[in-house]
This record gives structure tokens, sequence and C-alpha cells, in this order.
């Protein structure tokens, strides 16, 4: 009933930019955090930012001043901008969120994207 659908992945040569899509779908009653992870090949999945319904964000280290994390105004979608790509930001990104439903409170993933950036 609840997913989450991410768009905006693709190829781009180092120093480009990106924009991914997060949308939550189904009977949300509401969502608190949204968040970006990505898993690069042969490593395991890693926090890339995060943002609360208030706009807080949270950044790994290794993004900071290049990726900005922000909320749609009905607050059911996240979108990552990323600039000045490296090729060590080539990974699968994979949205995450803290969804409200009719019966439970929980975290979904969507299904993944990939991020491939060229040397």
């Amino acid at each position: 009933q609840v997913h989450l659908v991410e768009s905006g992945g693709g190829l781009v040569q180092p120093g480009g930019s990106l924009r991914l899509s997060c949308a939550g779908q189904g009977n949300i009653i509401s969502i608190n955090a949204m968040g970006w992870y990505r898993a690069a090949p042969g490593k395991q999945r890693e926090l890339v930012a995060t943002i609360t319904n208030g706009g807080n964000t949270n950044y790994a280290d290794s993004v900071k001043g290049r990726f900005t994390i922000s909320r749609g105004n009905a607050k059911n979608t996240v979108y990552l901008q990323m600039n000045s790509l490296k090729p060590e930001d080539t990974a699968v990104y994979v949205c995450n969120a803290d969804i409200m439903s009719v019966t439970t409170h929980d975290h979904y993933w969507g299904q993944g994207t990939q991020v491939t950036v060229s040397s």
C-alpha cells in the first residue's frame, strides 16, 4: 500500500549535476524524516543526507557543500540536488522515509536509482 518511487539517476561526467527525486505513494497519513542512502559497488550502504519534516538537514561529510537535500511543499517528496559530482559518488542511491500510514509507523525504502559518474 505504501511505497517510495525514485527517479533522476543517470550517467554524468565528473563535475556535472543530477537531481534525484523520491515520492511517497499510497495510503500515507504523513511522512516525517526522509533521506537518501547510497551503496557503491562492493561497499555497504551509507547515509548521504536526511531531512526532517521541519527542514533540519544532515549530510555525510563526503557530500557537504556539494549536495543539497530538500522537501517538496507537500512533504511527501524529497529531492537530492547533486553538484560537482565525483567518480566516487557512483552508487545506487536509495530513498528512505519514516512514514505514518493508517495502521503503522515504519521506515520504507525505495527501489534505488543508479548514479554513475564517469571518469
